[in-house]
């Protein structure tokens, strides 16, 4: 069964058809079927001969059995062998015919079914052919039924539809070649997105149409338009460098949007910044280089910038870097209100996607936004050094030694602004513009200190230290060079006259000229916006005063001739005026006599000239504080120079040390040779065989000034030049007071690093600047009472009295007259010249100090006293301490103490006056000696005067 199977027969049919394709098997007939059907079965049998089949005889239709069978033929053939087989395959077919008969048996019903339903169909077939040829001829009755009238009626309203239709596509392709004139149009109102979205908008309808051949060359040409927009496109965008319009401005940006090109829009800008920054520069330096060149035929247009800028001449160099400074200001300012519209639209954008669904249009956005915002803050450093380079360019084409100091000042100023400007834009320290505009600086103001110093030699030298009269309220917060310092911040002021803290807030410039105006435009017109009002009118504080002035001088020979000379310009200092009426003599004078009754400052023109170099000085480290070490260093060199001038003038002698006072202290003479060694040119003349870096070292130094040869300072009835003496010190306190003043805003502006500097200049050498006075007025006094007489007028005296005595000597009277004298000329002189009270208190504290030690080189000259005469030397000091009293407030008596030691010690015990000898070295060894000697014989003997001397000896001995 398996194997019949292995056939495929699934239907009698089938069966058939694929034995009848086996040639070696042949189908049997009818006679056969009912031989094989009436002959007995045994299935078993049979399927055991099926079984028996090779398998070979199954397989595919090309197998040749006949050449199968005989090849399997033995070489030698044996008959009853051969029938044998030849039986066997015969039950076999027979036993597969007998199968195959069965199963077609089998199938017999099925057969017959299947062809029923196929006549049934062949039925069906033919009624639908029927019908057919029925509706035909019923459809050849309605053709022959409707009128031609009706169906032509059907066919032109079908003909009308299509027509509609094709004027609306006419209208439309008519709409589409008219655009360009509206494109036209569009473009010169400057509506950029209205003729993108048309243009779009127009390409999108003219692809509906792409079937008509028109349509072609449309789309060709809105291309074109397409693109001559976006070259329009580019010129509006450079437009916003110099003029930043927002309206204009959200067209673009609206345009490129549209474009898709928001990215391309922004590299596209920031090449038209940078373009921008060198056509304005260029423009504005060749303006003016043609400006002043004339009619000439220079091609200026060929040259580089670079080598433009060396045409700017010195007249024009200001102007021109003014304009050049605005026209930079207003590309900068362009690009700052170019980034203030994109964070404003940023933050709409933002507020708007958050509450929009469409996420990838958001991410587009916002990659977009990202990449503008990078760009643009890059942006920001990027046209920052391309300003800086240009103008440092623009400076280095010009030698600024060439200006003067206020023109240097005024570029500096500029320079500053733009610095600041700078920081404002990009947070940038203008490192470019420092390091150039330090250089030219340096070496222009090194420059001018130089000449400074020598002018300063040169007024110190015509000086007559005449007071200046100036206001009782005077500051030189009201001269004109510090304005700077007490003008509040705002953004109408340069850096320069700013001060130099402010704990509020400042507006920014850019803040404040966002909406209009320029920075820079304030220069021109600020310098000297306000007068001075620091000298007195006529010196006067009230009219009683000027009453009682015009009373005391009623005559021109009371004026004296020290005022009938030049004084120095108020307002600059720099130069002499013409000499002044004789009305303006007497008002000086007056001024003079009032100013003793008023506290007015005393100074001189020299010290106010100094005093409005240090503003100078501060302006320049104010506007530039990269030089402010430098600066300060040559404002130190200003104040050691007059201070050593003061003490070479009035302070310098070699007696004073001699004294053993201690006037000059350590600090102060360290100073002084400090001063000299650093400041002070000694020699008279240059050795040609020095070297050159001593050659450099004497550049930087100045000679010692002389004392003008009108001042008189030997003359007993002007108390030796002390009016001259008084000004001079006294102006020099007050300049130091000035740089007190100023420390803390020269201590803000000095680097860290240099501020050791800056202390070590105020704790050793401002501070100084008192402490002159005592060797100043220590030769006043040393020379106003005559010492010498009153110890003429003590040896005289007999000391070695044998009674006690109730009347002082004559030597005390005339030490008084002397005190008393002097007392008139110290009030003589302060007519002329107010006395401070630390001055006057200086001047009674020197006389009283040489009065009394003048006193014990009187009592060390006795060669002979007694214990009475002792009692008489108390008495006279008793006597000229209680007049004296009466001449001076001075509390306690400078050294009172010295002289009753001295007389007391006469008195002592031999071991009590050893003691004492060793405590006291405040005396010198000549008066330990005398006090020894005179001892002698009274209650000291030989051997303990050789003992005393021996220790007195022991004391004298380091000093020598």
């Amino acid at each position: 069964m398996d194997k019949i199977q292995l056939l495929g027969l699934k239907s009698p049919q089938e069966s058939l058809s694929d034995l009848g394709a086996i040639e070696s098997l042949r189908v049997p007939g009818k006679e056969e079927f009912r031989e094989l059907r009436e002959q007995p079965s045994d299935p078993q049998a049979e399927q055991e001969l099926i079984n028996s089949i090779e398998q070979v005889y199954f397989s595919a239709d090309s197998f040749d059995i006949v050449k199968y069978e005989l090849e399997k033929l033995p070489p030698v053939l044996n008959l009853q062998e051969l029938e044998e087989y030849r039986d066997k395959l015969k039950q076999q077919q027979a036993a597969v015919s007998k199968k195959v008969a069965d199963l077609i048996l089998e199938k017999q019903p099925a057969y017959v079914k299947e062809l029923e339903r196929v006549t049934s169909l062949q039925t069906g077939l033919q009624l639908a052919a029927v019908i057919c040829t029925n509706g035909r001829r019923h459809l050849n009755i309605a053709k022959e039924g409707f009128t031609q009238a009706s169906l032509g009626l059907l066919a032109n309203q079908r003909k009308r539809q299509l027509l509609i239709g094709l004027l609306k596509s006419l209208r439309t392709i008519k709409t589409l070649q008219r655009t360009d004139v509206r494109l036209s149009e569009m473009l010169e109102e400057e509506d950029y997105p209205g003729a993108i979205q048309l243009c779009l908008e127009c390409q999108k309808a003219a692809s509906t149409f792409k079937h008509y051949s028109c349509i072609s060359e449309l789309n060709s040409k809105l291309q074109d338009t397409l693109e001559q927009i976006e070259e329009q496109l580019d010129v509006a965008l450079s437009k916003i460098c110099k003029n930043f319009d927002i309206n204009h401005y959200t067209k673009v940006q609206q345009a490129y949007r549209l474009l898709g090109k928001t990215q391309t829009a922004m590299d596209q800008l920031h090449m038209h910044f940078t373009q921008a920054i060198h056509n304005t520069v260029f423009q504005v330096v060749l303006g003016y280089v043609e400006l002043c060149a004339g009619n000439t035929d220079t091609k200026f247009q060929k040259l580089q910038y670079k080598d433009l800028c060396t045409h700017v001449t010195p007249d024009s160099y200001i102007p021109c870097l003014a304009d050049l400074c605005k026209a930079l200001w207003e590309v900068m300012l362009s690009y700052y209100r170019t980034m203030e519209w994109h964070e404003k639209h940023d933050n709409e954008d933002s507020a708007s996607a958050s509450e929009g669904s469409n996420m990838i249009g958001t991410e587009e956005t916002n990659f977009d936004r990202g990449y503008i915002k990078k760009k643009l803050e890059h942006g920001l450093s990027r046209i920052w050094q391309d300003v800086q380079l240009k103008v440092k360019t623009y400076l280095l084409g010009t030698d600024l030694s060439i200006f003067k100091y206020d023109d240097f000042i005024f570029v500096l100023d500029i320079i500053s602004r733009l610095m600041q400007v700078g920081e404002e834009f990009c947070g940038s320290k203008s490192e470019v513009l420092q390091e150039s505009i330090r250089k030219q600086s340096v070496n222009y103001f090194k420059n001018y200190h130089r000449t400074r110093l020598d002018e300063l030699r040169m007024f110190l030298e015509n000086e007559t230290w005449e007071l200046c009269p100036v206001k009782s309220n005077f500051s030189i917060l009201q001269l004109h060079e510090f304005k700077f310092m007490e003008q509040s911040r705002s953004p109408s002021v340069s850096p320069s006259k700013q001060p130099v803290s402010n704990s509020s807030k400042a507006v920014t410039l850019f803040e404040q000229y966002c909406s209009g105006g320029n920075p820079f435009e304030i220069q021109a017109n600020h310098k000297d916006e306000e007068t001075e009002d620091v000298l007195a009118s006529n010196g006067y504080e009230s009219d009683e005063q000027e009453k009682s002035a015009y009373q005391e001088y009623d005559s021109d020979s009371d004026v004296p001739e020290e005022l009938k000379r030049d004084y120095v310009d108020e307002q600059t200092g720099d130069a002499p005026v013409k000499s002044v009426s004789r009305e303006t003599l007497k008002s000086r004078k007056k001024s003079d006599y009032s100013l003793n009754k008023v506290n007015a400052p005393i100074l001189t023109n020299t010290t106010l000239n100094v005093i409005r170099l240090v503003g100078k000085y501060m302006q320049m480290m104010n506007i530039l504080k990269p030089i402010a070490f430098d600066v300060i260093h040559f404002m130190s060199q200003l104040f050691d120079y007059y201070l050593y001038a003061i003490y070479t003038f009035f302070g310098r002698n070699d007696s004073l040390e001699s004294t053993g006072l201690g006037l000059s202290s350590s600090r102060l003479r360290t100073t002084l040779n400090r001063i000299q060694e650093s400041l002070i040119d000694l020699e008279v003349s240059a050795d040609p065989t020095a070297t050159l870096t001593a050659a450099e070292e004497r550049k930087e130094k100045v000679p010692s000034p002389h004392l003008s040869h009108l001042v008189v300072l030997t003359s007993g009835d002007t108390l030796y030049g002390l009016a001259e003496r008084v000004v001079a010190t006294e102006s020099l306190v007050f300049l130091a007071e000035q740089f007190e003043f100023l420390q803390p805003h020269l201590d803000a502006v000095m680097p860290a690093v240099k501020k050791p500097f800056l202390q070590q200049f105020y704790s050793q050498t401002v501070s100084t600047a008192s402490e002159l006075r005592k060797p100043i007025y220590w030769i006043v006094a040393g020379k106003a009472i005559d010492y010498e007489q009153m110890l003429l007028l003590m040896a005289n005296v007999k000391w070695d009295v044998k009674e006690i005595m109730s009347q002082h000597n004559v030597y005390v009277d005339a030490l008084l007259k002397e005190f008393e004298q002097f007392n008139r000329r110290l009030n003589e002189v302060s007519k002329r010249v107010r006395i401070p009270l630390p001055v006057s208190n200086i001047l009674w504290e020197h006389c009283i100090r040489l009065a009394n030690r003048t006193i014990v080189e009187g009592y060390a000259n006795v060669k002979k006293c007694s214990n009475e005469g002792r009692a008489l030397m108390q008495l006279d000091f008793q006597q000229f301490l209680m007049k004296l009293e009466k001449l001076t407030d001075i509390r306690p008596i400078p050294d009172k103490e010295f002289v009753e030691t001295y007389i007391k010690a006469y008195y002592l015990t031999e071991n009590d006056m050893e003691r004492w000898i060793k405590e006291h070295r405040e005396y010198s060894t000549k008066q330990l000696t005398n006090l020894v000697n005179v001892c002698l014989g009274s209650h000291i003997n030989k051997k303990a005067r050789q003992k005393l001397l021996a220790a007195i000896d022991d004391i004298d001995r380091p000093k020598r």
